[in-house]
């Protein structure tokens, strides 16, 4: 596995998005949002996706020129439908105006429709999060995930992140409904790493832990019968406010030439004088200041982890599979060559 550091990967995931025809602007939020999943350690979200998106420009499922087209629906609800738009490049635009409209309003929704892939959902709560406002984000995806006690997928990994804006920055917390990402899934497979047990079931129905056979079968929910409930309220909940499709009627994240056809949804609130940026960033030091159980190196509260891993990487260089980054330089090699033709 090659360590490609930051810079190399940013060139070449800007070649490649280029040379697939998306507009420089929209070429480099949607690198950013790549390149995040890389550096927080969460390749599933990272450039391994990138062949994917070029594949289904080409395909004309995706129009990279497409930003959104706003309509709202009372003073604090905007409908967007993303005109096919890279996922992004239609969300960024539509938080951003989520969160002008909040702060006129104390709350707005924005509901998204027909976007694509949005990334990880981290870099959008922590984006409105250090605006100031608090943030839920909601989006969901191709049945990837086994009701509770069923043996096949029926409901989206379905993810949620929540932000908060505290005195010391924000708070972000972004997890599946699943046990893990199928982007997870496709990564260890990539990387020909075996999958923890009790994370999917093949295409009968058997546990497994061979990621490949996996990609044909279904996520277990994270907390059993906990998760379940709360993957499938937010299926309902995304479903019911943007009219996305629901189960197995989803398509367009893990394809090359499907129409997108998922929901995505952001909550964003204003706390105001409510805010309490201090006392927050207290509380969560006072927990990171606990004595750890037996077994644990520290105390750590969500998003530690990540802001420690994209701080070592910006230094040190991207873990990339190797061919993943065989592809992306193949595809960066192959706009070069066309550049200098004739």
């Amino acid at each position: 596995m090659p360590l490609v550091s930051l810079a190399d990967a940013r060139n070449t995931a800007l070649t490649a998005l280029r040379a697939a025809g998306v507009p420089e602007a929209h070429a480099r939020l949607q690198a950013e949002v790549l390149l995040e999943g890389e550096l927080r350690g969460t390749p599933s979200h990272g450039l391994l996706r990138l062949p994917r998106l070029a594949r289904r420009i080409a395909n004309g499922v995706i129009d990279p020129a497409a930003a959104g087209r706003h309509a709202w629906r009372g003073p604090a609800f905007l409908a967007v439908d993303g005109e096919r738009g890279l996922g992004p490049v239609v969300a960024a635009r539509a938080l951003d105006a989520a969160v002008a409209r909040a702060r006129e309003t104390g709350v707005s929704v924005a509901a998204i429709a027909n976007s694509n892939h949005l990334g990880m959902l981290a870099w959008y709560v922590e984006r409105a999060a250090d605006a100031g406002l608090a943030a839920i984000a909601l989006t969901t995806s191709e049945a990837l995930v086994h009701p509770w006690g069923a043996r096949t997928a029926m409901i989206g990994t379905n993810p949620i992140a929540i932000g908060v804006p505290t005195a010391e920055g924000a708070f972000v917390m972004d997890t599946a409904t699943g046990v893990v990402s199928m982007g997870r899934i496709h990564d260890h497979a990539h990387r020909g790493l075996p999958l923890e047990p009790g994370w999917a079931l093949d295409a009968e129905g058997a546990p497994t832990t061979d990621a490949e056979r996996a990609k044909a079968g279904a996520i277990a929910p994270f907390g059993g019968p906990k998760g379940y409930a709360l993957g499938l309220a937010v299926e309902l909940l995304v479903a019911a406010l943007t009219g996305s499709a629901l189960g197995r009627e989803v398509t367009g994240t893990l394809d090359d030439a499907i129409a997108c056809n998922k929901g995505d949804l952001f909550i964003l609130i204003d706390p105001g004088a409510a805010g309490q940026g201090q006392a927050l960033a207290a509380y969560l030091d006072a927990i990171r200041r606990m004595p750890p159980a037996e077994g644990f190196e520290a105390v750590r509260v969500p998003g530690d982890r990540a802001r420690a891993t994209r701080a070592a990487r910006a230094r040190e260089g991207l873990p990339v599979a190797d061919d993943v980054w065989t592809e992306l330089q193949a595809l960066a090699a192959r706009a070069a060559k066309e550049e200098t033709i004739p």
